[in-house]
């Protein structure tokens, strides 16, 4: 998974505010939404996530839980700002289709 600058600075912006002991943000994937998976981003120590795999770039450190690398192989996080909403935002060449609202994806 790549991260664009945009995302990047975004993510660091997020943990300048984030608990004191919060270092980085973890990337997964979960069952839930109509088309059955769904993006799932959280804080994280990284000391904690040892066995997760690591992105850093511009300053940031991003963790990828395990259990999603096969669902993101490929894919870019991006940060979007559009008239009615800001949000990180998946390109993922393995989705095969996505719910009608955006919010969850299938492979």
């Amino acid at each position: 998974m790549s991260i664009t600058t945009v995302a990047a600075k975004e993510i660091k912006r997020i943990l300048s505010n984030a608990p004191k002991d919060i270092d980085s943000l973890v990337v997964g994937v979960d069952r839930s939404g109509c088309s059955g998976y769904s993006y799932k981003l959280d804080f994280a120590n990284s000391a904690e996530h040892e066995n997760f795999d690591k992105i850093n770039k511009d300053g940031i450190q991003v963790l990828i839980d395990p259990k999603a690398t096969m669902f993101l192989i490929g894919s870019t996080m991006d940060y979007r700002i559009d008239k009615l909403s800001s949000r990180f935002v998946f390109e993922n060449p393995n989705e095969t289709s996505t719910c009608g609202c955006g919010e969850s994806f299938s492979i």
